[in-house]
């Protein structure tokens, strides 16, 4: 989640509970708070399972809110994207639910892994693979695998829609995998049930299916997507040595490779109790949900938490850059390392994007989109990629007007933050920035959902879920000096990655005839 989403999220439930008058910020931040504590219950499992219940009793129904502390962040070379898989995998059921004989098919899936190590170590011969028996075995694979997709039913996913089930769903970030549904109160248990169960005893079934499904989502993302292709380029430049690097989707080779027992694994490592946080918000009774907790997920076996990521990406000694050419719109993408979510600056990096970008009045948009019409769309973003767990970069990037060359942008973006950096901002300019903040999140009521987002990825990232309203005060502390300083102490040169897409000149006839001519006689 962004640190503009997660603003989003709290200045509307500021919006929401605030008396009509309108006390200093630090009394609405401690009123809240309290009235927060008032409405929150929290509890931890004898595994290590963290729940959060907020009560909301608007209305006869709750968002359950499951989040697994483990991104592609957490992925090794060989295995990256396989986080993602699980967001593929979310609902495929157990060896009891979404199979219509478990016995006859945890038999089927044995055959499919055994078919697919055999193709896979045939495979990895290489030069020296026999491509016959390469042709033989992926046949006796695609039928093992069509075999054992016979027993397979949507029986979970059904079971929740069945009874109110709304946007269920599941995600993943480099940071993060989350699932999610919203149901009717009165199916609390069916939830508790479910979801325990899906972390007891997963049955990864259709694995290889899903894992073709997901290499042609990357291929439609990526490989077939100008700006697609350009964001992995940009991103794999711009970290050496932190897996931030990696794509989240996975590398092709990866994807196309890794088996259902390297899934398991990665399972059993990072999808234990302790690396795990519930949200429920809504009308929920605590004490009940305390006692479905402990029956059923209860009997979730105990596992350690992961360590985080050891490796450090080295400081920029020097920009780097990266140019594609293309038949499509040029844009331009710059970032700057920068920390992470709990960096002490984090705030003054919010209200620096919101002066950038936020509006018509903000200094991107009124320099290089409306007085010099360079870009069709400017924007400035803090905190990319991922959930911000690890130090990550401030973006600004461009969508160029035809016919305008990336270095116009460039010449711009970089003219206004070197006069940030030489003169600062304006108190009216902070000031318009926390105002626009609060509107922006007043104008976009959030859902039980955005509660239980909000909650657990505080938990998970800063430790407490009570810091999301300590971010308001962090926000009204911010000065135009705090501005001015970050601009002149991350925005160096030595410190940029520039990616950009320049629009490939068609070539002309005559052009076409010379290197017809010039591949004929080669």
């Amino acid at each position: 989640m962004s640190a503009r989403t997660i603003l989003v999220v709290f200045f509307l439930i500021l919006a929401c509970m605030l008396p009509v008058y309108m006390a200093p910020a630090q009394e609405q931040e401690q009123d809240l708070l309290a009235r927060f504590e008032e409405r929150v219950t929290e509890f931890t499992l004898d595994n290590g399972l963290r729940f959060i219940v907020i009560e909301r009793h608007d209305a006869p129904v709750a968002t359950f809110y499951t989040y697994a502390d483990v991104g592609s962040v957490d992925e090794v070379k060989g295995i990256t994207g396989l986080a993602h898989m699980f967001e593929h995998m979310a609902f495929k059921g157990t060896s009891a639910i979404g199979t219509t004989d478990s016995a006859a098919e945890q038999a089927a899936l044995e055959q499919v892994d055994v078919a697919y190590e055999r193709l896979r170590a045939e495979r990895h011969k290489g030069l020296h693979a026999d491509p016959d028996k390469i042709a033989e075995l992926e046949a006796a694979f695609a039928e093992a695998r069509d075999a054992a997709q016979e027993y397979s039913t949507p029986e979970f996913e059904e079971a929740l829609e069945r009874n109110g089930g709304t946007g269920l769903n599941a995600s993943t970030a480099n940071d993060r995998t989350d699932y999610f549904v919203s149901l009717p109160v009165n199916q609390t248990e069916l939830w508790f049930s479910l979801e325990s169960e899906r972390f007891l005893d997963p049955v990864l079934r259709e694995f290889y299916v899903e894992r073709d499904v997901v290499a042609e989502e990357r291929r439609m993302r990526t490989e077939s997507n100008p700006f697609g292709r350009l964001l992995e380029e940009f991103w794999t430049t711009a970290f050496k040595a932190h897996p931030y690097g990696e794509p989240g989707i996975g590398h092709m080779s990866d994807i196309q490779s890794y088996t259902r027992a390297e899934a398991m694994d990665f399972f059993h490592k990072y999808y234990n109790p302790a690396n795990l946080i519930v949200a429920i918000a809504g009308d929920v009774d605590p004490d009940e949900a305390r006692a479905l907790a402990e029956t059923y997920f209860g009997r979730l076996p105990e596992g350690d938490r992961p360590d985080p990521v050891e490796t450090v990406e080295p400081p920029q000694i020097a920009e780097r850059r990266v140019t594609i050419e293309e038949q499509s719109q040029p844009i331009v993408i710059a970032g700057w390392h920068k920390g992470s979510v709990n960096h002490p600056d984090q705030a003054v990096y919010d209200v620096l994007e919101r002066i950038l970008s936020d509006g018509r009045t903000s200094r991107l948009y009124r320099e290089v989109v409306e007085e010099k019409q360079i870009a069709l769309q400017a924007q400035a973003l803090n905190g990319f990629p991922g959930m911000n767990k690890y130090p990550h970069l401030f973006l600004i990037y461009g969508v160029l007007n035809q016919g305008q060359p990336p270095e116009a942008f460039e010449e711009a973006a970089y003219g206004i933050l070197e006069d940030i950096g030489e003169h600062g901002v304006t108190e009216d300019e902070v000031a318009r920035a926390k105002t626009q903040a609060r509107a922006q999140l007043v104008r976009q009521l959030q859902s039980n959902t955005g509660l239980a987002v909000l909650f657990s990825y505080h938990e998970a990232v800063t430790g407490d879920w009570s810091d999301l309203f300590t971010y308001l005060d962090e926000i009204d502390q911010v000065s135009a000096e705090d501005v001015q300083r970050v601009v002149g102490e991350t925005f160096t040169k030595s410190n940029r990655t520039v990616a950009s897409i320049r629009t490939e000149t068609p070539d002309t006839e005559e052009d076409m005839e010379e290197n017809m001519d010039a591949e004929a006689e080669g």
